[in-house]
């Protein structure tokens, strides 16, 4: 974790590794006990303060971030301390692919957001090819901007072979209507992008982030898929394979919002905070309630709010 000398080194951090992620930090002013500089994130601008005192050290206050999804995203990557994620992934993930010279690593996005569809996405990558995720800087998607997702994905799709399944609002609630477990229906959409990975590649060792019990997956993989060594755990999007595979995950998440948004004139928050229960609100006044599950998870609390 970074620790800063004094305030003024403090936001030389924060101000490279903003530049790591497509977010504009402009040059700081002087407040008392402190500094404040302006931010640009997708467009929207935010205000960061910087103070300084002996008995707290130096801190960072993100009060002045009113958009939420901006506000989330700068506190991950502050609190993350990393700067350069290509040394980070290498650290974290050099002894694993020692052992994996090929993965398949697999990812997901949306699962926690209440508008918008279900995406999983699934990379396979070699030796070479995880140099090469490293040298484009792949790293977890929660600590990246959606500009940063954008141009990574772009490059990470003519690396690596990968498969992206995406379950939109409407045939995401048939499914869990049936199924009635999130976690099934993760497990479903894992085992797919695992086996159509398979089809075109030949690859024994198999990574996913923890959600619930390992056999879930297993015991949605058809037979080829059952003769892989899978493995879950927790912050799997450390090894490289899977990062890359959340921010495939995370960019077509953000795409499809953004069709969403453009289809029915509206911005669509992430997450499930207040303001996605006031779009909701505003949608199905708009639309009729039972349009909703055009666009939303409707078994998700919110639901019972509008």
């Amino acid at each position: 974790m970074f620790k800063a000398k004094d305030k003024y080194h403090y936001y030389e951090y924060i101000k490279d590794l903003f530049g790591k992620n497509d977010i504009e930090a402009g040059p700081y002013s002087e407040i008392n006990y402190g500094l404040q500089f302006p931010i640009v994130l997708n467009g929207k601008k935010g205000l960061i303060r910087i103070y300084e005192s002996k008995k707290n050290g130096v801190r960072c206050d993100f009060s002045q971030i009113k958009d939420e999804e901006s506000l989330t995203l700068v506190n991950e990557l502050v609190q993350s301390g990393v700067i350069n994620s290509e040394d980070r992934e290498y650290k974290k993930t050099e002894k694993a692919d020692d052992m994996e010279a090929e993965l398949i690593g697999t990812d997901e996005s949306g699962k926690g957001d209440y508008f918008g569809p279900l995406v999983i996405a699934g990379v396979y990558a070699d030796t070479e090819m995880k140099k090469k995720l490293r040298g484009l800087g792949a790293a977890d998607s929660k600590t990246l901007s959606d500009m940063k997702i954008q141009k990574l994905a772009e490059e990470i799709v003519k690396v690596c072979r990968y498969s992206v399944v995406t379950i939109r609002n409407r045939r995401y609630n048939e499914m869990y209507n049936n199924i009635n477990n999130l976690n099934k229906l993760l497990a479903w959409g894992h085992a797919r992008v695992i086996e159509n990975l398979l089809e075109v590649v030949d690859c024994s060792n198999v990574l996913s982030d923890q959600f619930g019990s390992p056999e879930l997956i297993k015991n949605a993989l058809m037979e080829r898929g059952r003769r892989v060594n899978l493995e879950q755990r927790p912050r799997a999007e450390e090894n490289v394979v899977v990062a890359a595979a959340s921010i495939l995950a995370r960019n077509e998440y953000v795409k499809a919002m953004n069709k969403l948004s453009e289809e029915y004139g509206m911005e669509f928050p992430k997450g499930g905070s207040s303001a996605v229960v006031e779009a909701a609100r505003e949608f199905a006044a708009t639309h009729g309630r039972d349009s909703l599950a055009n666009v939303a998870k409707l078994h998700f609390i919110i639901t019972d709010k509008i």
